[in-house]
Parts: structure tokens; C-alpha cells; sequence
């Protein structure tokens, strides 16, 4: 499938700034694990011919959720991925889980407390989302539409086969949830947790160049996929 306009992917590190997201056994901040492999020069997705990637965080600062889904439509993303290395509720949990939206309820129980966990990120860094922004919010969360949903799942599948091919999958299929960050209505968005911190073979897993790196070709690999099944429309682009 030939790509003939310029695509864009917004790559969102998870937390960050006061928010250091979840701490594993050793110490390390799931905060700059994300960023990390976010930022991998290899991060191959920018060397892909017509493909840029826009982050939503750059450098360790908080960026509110609301304003991650923000700053991916006003660069009229085509897809939105955040990134995150997440604890469980034990250390035994462990393996890769990609995640889309849900317009009902969760699909486990885990998948929920997941989203309200992230979804409580905002409180850290003291957002307060006045009632004109509460109004924008809810409208957009009335268009967060089926499409967006059926294509965010497409995308998850694509990249957690390739995840897969790396390590061990928490669940092998995509979990749906109400993540406040995936709440783009018109850009297909899926979060990655990409091992659990709070294990300690996976924390180390994760400070491991080598692991990052089979991460970032795994997503990049995936984002590939999707696109080749299902090419972005036309469109003209103020950039």
C-alpha cells in the first residue's frame, strides 16, 4: 500500500513531571521508561518514508490528559499511542497489553481498574478542567464514535501481534476501557503498557536497551500493518 501524503503519529509518554507514574521494585520511574522508548533514535517510526511522529511530551514535565488528546488533533494526527509502563495489583502480573476505548464497560475488571488508574493521573498534577471544559469535554466524548473505537481495535491487534513476537502477552486480545486519553473522537488511539513495573523481571526488562529496542521495531512494525490495510484517507494538510 503506497502512502502518498505525510501521516502523522502522535507518540504520548505516559505521566511525567510530578507524576512519576508507577515505581518499580528497583527504583525505576515508569515516567522515564516511556519517554525513553518514545524518543528512540531507532524509534524508526520518523524514518519511515512520509511518516512523522509528534510527541505529546518531549522531556520529563506533567502533561494533563485532556491536553495530550489536544495536542494530537491539532497536529491532525492519524493515530494517537500512548505509552506506559504501568504497576499491578501484583508483583506476579507480568507481559505486554494494548488497550482501546470503550463506550460501555470495561472488558475485565482489570481492564477498569487499569483506566481509573490512569485516569486519576490528572489529580497529581492538580488539573482543573472548569465547566466550559467540562462541556467541550462531554461533547466530545458524545462523537468518541463506533468508527473511531473499530479502528483503534484494528490498530491494537497489529501492533500486539508484533508485541507479541517479543515477549509474553498479558492478554491476547485487546482490552476496551474508558481511558480518558483515548478519547479522541476522529483519531484511532490505543494505549500500550508495555510491561509491568511492579515486576521485578520486568523492570529490568525494561531498563534494557535491547528490550526498548524490540519494542519500538515491534510498534513500529505494527503501525506499518495497520496502514497497509487500511490506508489513511486523502487529506490536505495545513503544516
Amino acid at each position: 500500500g503506497k502512502i502518498d501524503r505525510l501521516i502523522v503519529i502522535a507518540l504520548d509518554p505516559g505521566h511525567g513531571g510530578e507524576d512519576p507514574g508507577a515505581v518499580g521494585p528497583r527504583g525505576l520511574r515508569g515516567k522515564d521508561v516511556v519517554l525513553g522508548v518514545a524518543l528512540q533514535p531507532g524509534g524508526r517510526l520518523n524514518t519511515l518514508p512520509n511518516v512523522r511522529a509528534m510527541m505529546t511530551r518531549d522531556a520529563d514535565f506533567f502533561v494533563p490528559l485532556h491536553e495530550r488528546v489536544r495536542k494530537a488533533r491539532r497536529v491532525q494526527a492519524d493515530l494517537f499511542v500512548s505509552i506506559h509502563a504501568d504497576a499491578f495489583l501484583t508483583p506476579q502480573a507480568r507481559g505486554a497489553s494494548v488497550f482501546a476505548l470503550s463506550e460501555g464497560g470495561a472488558t475485565s475488571s482489570a481492564a477498569r481498574w487499569m483506566a481509573n488508574r490512569e485516569n486519576a493521573a490528572d489529580l497529581v498534577g492538580g488539573v482543573n478542567i472548569d465547566a466550559k471544559d467540562a462541556t467541550v469535554m462531554r461533547t466530545l466524548l458524545d462523537m468518541s464514535t463506533t468508527a473511531q473505537i473499530r479502528d483503534s481495535l484494528k490498530l491494537g491487534g497489529e501492533v500486539l501481534g508484533q508485541i507479541g513476537k517479543v515477549g509474553k502477552l498479558h492478554k491476547g486480545s485487546v482490552e476496551q476501557a474508558g481511558f480518558a486519553v483515548l478519547k479522541a473522537p476522529d483519531i484511532p488511539s490505543i494505549l500500550v503498557e508495555s510491561a509491568f513495573i511492579s515486576n521485578p523481571e520486568e523492570e529490568a526488562k525494561l531498563r534494557d536497551p535491547e528490550y526498548q529496542a524490540q519494542l519500538v521495531h515491534a510498534l513500529a512494525v505494527g503501525i506499518q500493518r495497520y496502514f497497509a490495510k487500511n490506508p489513511p484517507l486523502a487529506r490536505s494538510r495545513q503544516l
